[in-house]
């Protein structure tokens, strides 16, 4: 099974499993471990999107039933203790599995909360976008934009801010942006200097023909990012810091005009 980073601890295991798998929101089996996990743990420890099985860190259907129907006061008096504990295990065992059921329809129907908060998320967002920004993200095709359309309802206390941009480019593009801040003048003049932003995106394992295509999505961000989350007059430079070959590798380098080095 997968398990959970512990970053994601307030996630709830629907928002995350209806996020990275929505495809399969009637199809898991749920398996809850007990509130004493939800100590050290997310509120879903592990899962496996193969064999649909999910591990929770919450109080299954039996933590309900009396305690009568698991053990007395006599079940761990006199001799035999061992035997006695493997009973009392046997018995959880066979609760939990007669009552896994209805653990099963309480988390689905849960997930199928989740799916309809979802879809009513997503269609106030494109009201929200349409009837204040003008901007119809439903016809978007470069899918780095679609998310950061997100945040155009924030837009008036994110423009400008130089910094949480390189942060905001790092977790879009998952990849290290390194960040610089320069100024220029349009005349001869230096009176008065404008700024200019660049980031570099460190994106890694790109063949020839993906980076061209994930170029032509930055340049789309750099023009989105210009129009909306940045002033009219900032210049912003946003570009991919990619190295074609390897220095490790073997093979032929130039060096001035007449010398080889060979490795």
């Amino acid at each position: 099974m997968k398990k959970v980073e512990q970053n994601l601890k307030e996630v709830s295991s629907e928002m995350l499993l209806h996020y990275l798998h929505p495809e399969m929101d009637e199809e898991w089996k749920v398996e809850n471990q007990g509130t004493f996990y939800r100590n050290f743990n997310s509120d879903l420890i592990a899962y496996d999107e193969e064999k649909g099985e999910v591990q929770l860190a919450r109080d299954s259907f039996t933590k309900l039933l009396p305690p009568g129907m698991l053990f007395s006061d006599k079940s761990l008096k006199g001799r035999g203790q061992k035997n006695k504990i493997n009973k009392l295990n046997d018995r959880q065992s066979m609760l939990r599995d007669m009552f896994q059921p209805f653990d099963n329809m309480s988390f689905l129907q849960r997930i199928s909360v989740e799916r309809e908060m979802a879809a009513l998320l997503d269609d106030s967002l494109n009201y929200v976008l349409t009837t204040l920004f003008h901007y119809d993200i439903t016809k978007e095709e470069n899918p780095y934009i679609r998310q950061l359309a997100g945040l155009l309802p924030l837009v008036r206390n994110l423009r400008g801010d130089y910094h949480l941009m390189r942060a905001v480019l790092s977790s879009l593009f998952d990849c290290e942006v390194s960040y610089s801040l320069g100024r220029y003048s349009e005349t001869d003049q230096t009176r008065t200097w404008i700024p200019k932003v660049s980031y570099e995106l460190l994106i890694e394992g790109l063949t020839p023909e993906s980076y061209e295509k994930m170029n032509n999505y930055v340049n789309e961000v750099c023009a989105f990012l210009k129009e909306w989350f940045f002033s009219f007059d900032t210049e912003l430079v946003l570009k991919i810091k990619w190295h074609n070959q390897s220095w490790n590798e073997t093979r032929y380098w130039l060096l001035e005009y007449n010398t080889e080095l060979k490795k």
